[in-house]
């Protein structure tokens, strides 16, 4: 296996490896921890604040320099796309009554920003990816998954291009977890590490504490190479029954360089009810048009 050292040894006559244009955004899923919202609501569309999930998600790959949004999609999941559509009837009337339409500009997308292809069958996370080989070819992709919200400076995305326009290979994010709670999650086992960067010499789906190689956990971000849409071909029913992107990614360590990156800002889980409460709160804190008011609501409400 290429260790950390080897690589960043070798790396430097190599530095030909293809930029990131293309990011991945598994949307298909039913929501159904949401339920009743989600019934006729995409998860993706539920508001933090005043912007839906899938929108922050979009802006940090932006905000990375990726170019083509590609969504997995299922049924009933097309208001997702009308989200990054021109809605000319909503835009006149803001005009025509002196409203600021820059408030729609995170919303805006150019012809070819915003692929979609169809989920047919919930087949789990892996399959989801698969679906978007023929738009993702022969490139390096990043994949975002929308239920985790990462808030940082830079953005989670831009950390880990900028650390595959380092290293290259495949990149996962992670982050550090108390101990008792690795269990809930799917682990690194580490080698080499050189600042933010850890060789993964493996990765552990949910392991009982005293098993777990190490605390640092997966967070919902990847930078992969197109050779593991090949892997994901062949792979077999895991986890649930499903096809997991986590066994495919393991069969990948050891003959292509696969690395993490220590994400420097916090996440959200935003596929659970008090996440998405905590996100809420959080982001509306840190707001300067409402934290003030928001925190002093919280200290009513607590009695404080």
């Amino acid at each position: 296996m290429l260790t950390l050292a080897d690589w960043h040894c070798i790396q430097p006559a190599m530095n030909n490896h293809k930029p990131i244009r293309k990011a991945v955004f598994p949307v298909a899923g039913l929501g159904t921890r949401f339920l009743p919202a989600t019934k006729a609501i995409p998860k993706e569309l539920l508001p933090i604040v005043d912007r839906p999930l899938i929108q922050y998600a979009v802006d940090e790959a932006r905000e990375a320099g990726i170019e083509q949004m590609i969504f997995v999609t299922g049924r009933g999941k097309t208001a997702i796309v009308e989200h990054f559509d021109k809605a000319f009837e909503l835009e006149t009337t803001m005009e025509e009554r002196g409203k600021d339409l820059s408030v729609l500009d995170p919303t805006r997308a150019t012809p070819g920003d915003i692929i979609t292809v169809r989920q047919q069958v919930p087949l789990g996370l892996g399959h989801a990816i698969w679906c978007a080989r023929a738009i993702v070819g022969d490139e390096p992709f990043a994949i975002l998954l929308p239920d985790e919200m990462m808030v940082g400076e830079p953005g989670c995305m831009a950390q880990m291009v900028n650390a595959y326009n380092e290293v290259g290979g495949n990149l996962i994010s992670v982050l550090e977890v108390p101990h008792d709670e690795v269990s809930s999650y799917g682990v690194i086992d580490p080698g080499e590490s050189r600042g933010a960067l850890t060789e993964v010499k493996g990765l552990v789906e949910k392991p009982a504490v005293k098993d777990a190689p190490s605390n640092k956990i997966v967070s919902g971000r990847y930078i992969l190479q197109p050779e593991v849409m090949r892997t994901l071909e062949t792979q077999g029913k895991g986890a649930g029954g499903e096809i997991q992107l986590t066994d495919a990614m393991a069969r990948m360590i050891g003959n292509q360089p696969f690395n993490a990156v220590t994400f420097e800002g916090r996440r959200f889980d935003c596929g659970s009810k008090l996440g998405f409460v905590e996100a809420t709160l959080g982001l509306a804190m840190e707001r300067e048009d409402m934290g003030e008011e928001v925190r002093a609501m919280a200290r009513r409400l607590l009695g404080d």
